[in-house]
């Protein structure tokens, strides 16, 4: 059985970087949910472009925080858009437009400390049944792992925090402009 470290040293060592790495499920030790935890870690640093998790609890666990993530991500930019929005649309309701920015800044900023500087926000978890098939070369009958696929999440962070920054700015116009 080839060891992670072997693995990653012949990607290495190639031309082309493997695109697949399997977090296998291998009960050796006691401390199995550990080793495969440290086999994950790795894969994400080592950005490939598909990761699949064998084991069943860690790859809902993983599903579940890349999930979490998009909620926060997406939360934030609709918020903050639907902020701006309102603010224009409806300039004299500002008990709608403030409490939509704020909910911007808090889910932007819960992103920002919790996901953003996590390996695993680079990732997405494929969904299509067709393609998990392909990757993971398994028949329909049987139970398919956690596929993740690599997706550059850079102009998302920017967009993400961009949105926010402009409702903090124009709820901050909105209410000089009011006190006027």
């Amino acid at each position: 059985m080839e060891s992670l470290a072997e693995r990653l040293r012949v990607s290495f060592q190639s031309e082309h970087q493997p695109t697949v790495f399997i977090v296998k499920e291998v009960y050796d030790d006691g401390n199995a949910q550990e080793n495969f935890e440290s086999e994950l870690d790795k894969a994400l640093y080592a950005r490939f472009k598909y990761i699949i998790i064998e084991p069943p609890r860690l790859g809902e666990e993983t599903a579940r925080w890349i999930t979490v993530g998009n909620l926060l991500h997406k939360t934030s930019v609709v918020s903050g858009i639907a902020s701006i929005a309102t603010g224009c649309l409806l300039p004299k309701r500002f008990i709608i437009t403030f409490p939509l920015c704020v909910v911007s800044i808090i889910f932007t900023s819960l992103y920002t400390v919790s996901w953003h500087y996590d390996p695993c926000c680079q990732y997405q978890v494929e969904k299509d049944r067709k393609t998990l098939e392909r990757i993971t070369m398994q028949g329909k009958d049987t139970a398919l792992p956690v596929v993740l696929v690599y997706s550059e999440n850079t102009v998302q962070c920017y967009v993400q925090r961009t949105v926010t920054i402009l409702a903090a700015a124009f709820c901050a116009w909105r209410f000089y402009v009011s006190l006027k």
